[in-house]
């Protein structure tokens, strides 16, 4: 569905680059996380895959179709959702999702049940102006649906969102991906990467760390431990053993044997934990 060959972009135009000769591919009817702190080149990259930044240098398609040789007829197979909403204040919710849907050649999903899927259905009439940051980006997230898009770009779905509704938007997207539509995911959230991604690539400073799925990063980078709370004499004790030292197993057997079991599980990686140890950087 993309295909990125030695991607390069300066916004100077000189040999200081945003995104520094990354190379990636995304299968259709994934959900491709692209992770990475702010200023990493996510946005660039998602800027040139959408056809909003120039191609500098490199090989990128879409869906088909080189980058440099889009057409307007192109955008009726893409959705796009960015993190800072781009809605017109003097439009109600309602009439900025039905001026948007004039913009396409397909047949569009109708505005009101975007606005219900999205909680936005009793205010649908109220102008986008005197709605909330959160609200405003729900919208903006109904909107990147109308067209029934093939090809989904998501930038930071779940930001500024209370949880419920955090869950709700993630629902959404594992309903369309089950549908079949491919997702290019750009986020520095760790936790909605981990919940919704098949594979990730973790981006710093403009260059592509490494790629993989959520589950084999944790493998690969984690490290086998059992964390046991159980009884004693003096009350409740926790301990943390690795699975893999002789050491470690031979005292957990110990543990079992002699106490009361209250609580056992496996603690594994996070992929924040995976990212800060593969680059060396933080999320922020």
């Amino acid at each position: 569905m993309i295909s990125v060959e030695n991607l390069k972009h300066s916004y100077k135009k000189n040999s200081t680059f945003a995104v520094n000769d990354i190379s990636f591919d995304v299968k259709e009817g994934e959900i491709f996380g692209f992770l990475g702190p702010s200023g990493a080149g996510k946005s660039t990259t998602q800027g040139i895959l959408t056809g909003l930044l120039q191609l500098q240098h490199g090989k990128v398609e879409v869906a088909g179709s080189d980058v440099k040789k889009f057409k307007n007829k192109m955008y009726n197979k893409i959705g796009m959702s960015f993190e800072q909403s781009n809605v017109y204040s003097k439009l109600s919710a309602k009439e900025n999702l039905d001026f948007y849907a004039k913009l396409f050649d397909v047949k569009t999903r109708s505005s009101m049940e975007l606005l219900e899927l999205v909680g936005l259905g009793d205010k649908a009439k109220i102008r986008a102006g005197e709605f909330s940051k959160g609200m405003k980006h729900r919208l903006t997230f109904a909107r990147s649906l109308l067209n029934n898009p093939s090809l989904w770009f998501l930038d930071e779905p779940t930001t500024g969102l209370d949880p419920a509704i955090a869950a709700d938007i993630k629902k959404i997207i594992r309903t369309e991906n089950q549908r079949g539509v491919t997702v290019f995911l750009t986020t520095h959230n760790m936790q909605i990467a981990d919940q919704l991604c098949d594979r990730v690539a973790f981006i710093v400073d403009g260059q592509i760390k490494l790629i993989d799925s959520p589950k084999n990063l944790k493998l690969q980078y984690g490290e086998k431990l059992v964390e046991v709370e159980y009884q004693t004499n003096d009350g409740s004790k926790k301990e943390i053993f690795s699975t893999i030292e002789a050491a470690d197993k031979k005292r957990l057997i110990e543990v079992i044997d002699s106490s009361q079991i209250v609580t056992m599980h496996t603690k594994e990686a996070t992929l924040e934990d995976i990212f800060i140890k593969v680059t060396g950087r933080g999320l922020s």
